[in-house]
C-alpha cells in the first residue's frame, strides 16, 4: 500500500497592497512555535522587516510599473524552488496571488484571507469602490507607486480601531501601491487575457479556502462570497469558507488575529469542504 502524503511543513505568507512582509510578523513567530517552516516573500523589489517598510517609503520606484505577472512569476520561482509543496496563505491581493499559484499547480493547499477579486468576480461593493478611488481615479497612477494617507488607511484597513490605533499600524506598516497592479486587478473583467484570468473548473488545483471579514471595507465579504461560490459551482476541488464576523481588513493584526490564525492554519493541514459557521 502507498504511503500517504505527508503534512506539508513549510507556510508561505503573501502580503497584499500598501503592505510589506513585515505585515505577518506576528504569524510567522505562531507558526514557527509550532514547527513549521515559515517563507515571507516580498514583491520583486520589496524587502523584508523594518528596513524594507523604510526603503519604499525613501525610494517608491521599485513599486512603479509593477504588474501582477511580474509578482506572480516572482512567486511562482520561489514556491516552485522549495523541497516540497507548502501551504500558501495570502492577505488581500496576496489572497489573489494564492489563488493563481494553485490554479498553476503550486501549493499543497490554500488559503485566500479578504482575498481580492480575479477575473469573473463581479462583486463589487460601494465600500470597496470608496478605498480604492484614490488610485483608480487617475490613469496616470497606472505607471505610479501611491502612498496612502492615514485617513484612507483608517478608512481601507482599519475601520475597527481608534484614529491612535490606526495611526500606529499605519506608522509601521504602510507603503505606497503599485498603481499598476491595483487598475489590472480592478479592470480584469473588462480586459481580454487579464492576468489574473482563474480557471473556476479547474478540478486538479489544491484545496482552496476563502476567509472573510465581516466588518471589511476595501474587500468585504461579498466578494470572496461570490468566488467560492464560483469555485463550488463549477470544480470538483476541495474549497472552503468562513466568515469572521465584525473583523476588519486588518485581521491578520487586529486584536483576535490569532484565532484566524490558527483556523487557516488548521483547515490547510486538514482541509474539508464546505462553508463553516461564521464567527
Amino acid at each position: 500500500m502507498p504511503e500517504e502524503p505527508s503534512a506539508p511543513d513549510t507556510v508561505v505568507l503573501i502580503h497584499g497592497l500598501w503592505m510589506t512582509p513585515l505585515s505577518w510578523e506576528h504569524w510567522v513567530d505562531r507558526y514557527q512555535r509550532r514547527g513549521l517552516k515559515v517563507i515571507t516573500p516580498g514583491y520583486p523589489g520589496i524587502q523584508p522587516g523594518e528596513a524594507g517598510v523604510a526603503a519604499l517609503r525613501e525610494d517608491p520606484s521599485p513599486l512603479a510599473g509593477l504588474g501582477v505577472r511580474d509578482v506572480l512569476d516572482h512567486l511562482a520561482e520561489v514556491i516552485g524552488g522549495l523541497g516540497t509543496k507548502p501551504v500558501i496563505m495570502g492577505h488581500s491581493f496576496g489572497g489573489a496571488f494564492v489563488q493563481l499559484l494553485l490554479d498553476a499547480g503550486y501549493g499543497a493547499a490554500g488559503v485566500s484571507i479578504d482575498g481580492a477579486a480575479v477575473k469573473g468576480v463581479k462583486a463589487l461593493p460601494f465600500s470597496e469602490i470608496k478605498s480604492t478611488f484614490p488610485v483608480l481615479h487617475n490613469p496616470a497612477n497606472r505607471k505610479r507607486a501611491v502612498p496612502i494617507t492615514p485617513k484612507e488607511f483608517h478608512y481601507a484597513f482599519t475601520n475597527n480601531l481608534t484614529e491612535e490605533q490606526s495611526q500606529a499600524v499605519f506608522d509601521r506598516y504602510a507603503v505606497p501601491v503599485s498603481g499598476r497592479i491595483l487598475f489590472q486587478g480592478g479592470l480584469a473583467n473588462f480586459t481580454a487575457d487579464a492576468d489574473t484570468t482563474y480557471n473556476f473548473a479547474n478540478d486538479d488545483r489544491a484545496p482552496l479556502l476563502f476567509i472573510s471579514g465581516g466588518n471589511d471595507h476595501i474587500l468585504p465579504p461579498a466578494v470572496q462570497r461570490e468566488n467560492y461560490d464560483k469555485n463550488v459551482k463549477h470544480s470538483t476541488a476541495t474549497t472552503a469558507y468562513r466568515l469572521f464576523d465584525r473583523r476588519c481588513h486588518y485581521t491578520c493584526g487586529e486584536d483576535g488575529w490569532e484565532e484566524v490564525a490558527d483556523f487557516a492554519l488548521e483547515w490547510a493541514l486538514n482541509p474539508t469542504p464546505g462553508e463553516f459557521a461564521k464567527r
